[in-house]
């Protein structure tokens, strides 16, 4: 793999984005991948970052800002590129966009038990924090 470039997704790239959010399990039934991909780009609080290998997808990752904290969704490493620091390469390019919007604090949700991620995010920096997510449907 050469060096990755980073760049925001544009509607021709959302196929391609859900593709790889559906290859590396990060889709459930009940969240339309579609519609959040449409409203993140939509957004100017919002975007969705892709890592590209000239013109393969090898990782994207979906970032917001609320006005009080930045959240992270969505980060995804094509399954043949793992272990060679995309990760940490989209997590950054995440923490700088959410930076020069000002945002104080960076939040993001992970399920109790995906091991692999919270490691990943430990190895990163990022603490688990006493906090209870609660939620409601609206649908």
């Amino acid at each position: 793999m050469t060096d990755p470039t980073i760049r925001p997704a544009t509607p021709a790239d959302r196929e391609a984005v859900v593709a790889l959010w559906r290859a590396t399990g990060l889709t459930r039934p009940w969240n339309d991948p579609h519609a959040d991909f449409d409203t993140a780009i939509g957004s100017p609080a919002s975007a969705v970052l892709l890592a590209c290998d000239g013109a393969a997808l090898v990782g994207s990752v979906m970032v917001g800002f609320d006005g009080h904290r930045g959240w992270v969704y969505y980060v995804a490493t094509a399954p043949d590129q793992r272990g060679r620091g995309l990760g940490r390469l989209l997590m950054a390019q995440a923490e700088a966009w959410l930076a020069t919007r000002g945002c104080p604090k960076i939040q993001l949700m992970v399920r109790g038990d995906n091991h692999a991620a919270r490691g990943f995010y430990d190895a990163i920096g990022y603490d688990l924090q006493d906090v209870v997510t609660l939620g409601k449907r609206l649908d």
